[in-house]
């Protein structure tokens, strides 16, 4: 038994060792406490386009056609919710096309949440109240503004449409997550321009076709559609509180739950 002592604690301090941050064998190690961890900025919603859990979780866990894939989250139809990766570290969820304002490295800014979703069926509600709690807990710990819940589809406008036209995203927003317009919806002032509005709220104009494509998936729950009267009113009211109350618990609309703005 004492023989198996001095290899069991080289075995322990191997492991703590294996779990220290990474340092420069050219430096000197002079440790300060004045640090903390990276935090996130933004989070990305996406649905899997998956037929089962299992399958999403082994996908995630290895590759798809693109190559490797991962996400910090993945939440099953039944309400399940695996973590994949550390909320501190760099999942592979938005690929390297994305952008959100100023930020083109997306994943280094963001937390993914995959939602197991075949990509057209509706999302199950046990799946949508675990959705709920999870970005409660990650907005409250991570001081996340409350208007920066985006799609996969918002931040990649030309490749990506995810999630789907039935996500509820103003059921979301009346739970105090991401934007969305005011039940009043008055008109904009003349010289209103609605693309620099999307600018504004973030929205890339690498494509303008698909960032108006990815606004209405958002906004009006279809992908198609010309830039319309509606669209001007949604957008100057969007503007307007994003300006103005960005990253503030949104207010209850007073719109039945199911209401989508047509």
């Amino acid at each position: 038994m004492k023989a198996a002592l001095p290899a069991l604690a080289a075995v322990l301090l191997l492991g703590a060792a294996c779990h220290q941050a990474p340092r420069n064998p050219m430096a000197q190690w002079s440790p300060s406490p004045n640090f903390n961890a990276r935090r996130p900025q933004m989070i990305i919603i996406h649905h899997t386009a998956c037929t089962t859990f299992d399958e999403a979780l082994r996908i995630l866990k290895t590759e798809n056609s693109g190559g490797p894939v991962s996400s910090h989250y993945l939440i099953g139809r039944d309400g399940k919710l695996a973590q994949l990766v550390s909320d501190d570290h760099r999942a592979w969820h938005a690929g390297g096309g994305g952008a959100w304002g100023a930020s083109r490295d997306i994943n280094s800014l963001s937390i993914g949440i995959e939602l197991d979703n075949n990509g057209f069926e509706p999302f199950a509600q046990p799946q949508i109240d675990k959705l709920l709690a999870l970005l409660d807990d990650l907005v409250r710990r991570y001081d996340i503004p409350r208007s920066q819940i985006l799609a996969h589809a918002d931040v990649d406008p030309v490749r990506k449409h995810d999630p789907n036209a039935s996500f509820p995203w103003k059921l979301l927003a009346e739970k105090g997550f991401g934007l969305w317009p005011d039940a009043d919806l008055p008109e904009p002032p003349a010289g209103f321009d609605p693309w620099a509005a999307l600018r504004i709220l973030g929205y890339s104009m690498k494509s303008p076709a698909a960032t108006l494509g990815a606004f209405h998936l958002h906004y009006r729950a279809t992908e198609a559609g010309e830039l319309d009267a509606l669209d001007r009113r949604i957008l100057f009211n969007l503007q307007s509180r994003q300006l103005g109350t960005a990253g503030l618990p949104h207010q209850d609309l007073g719109l039945p739950g199911d209401q989508v703005i047509r």
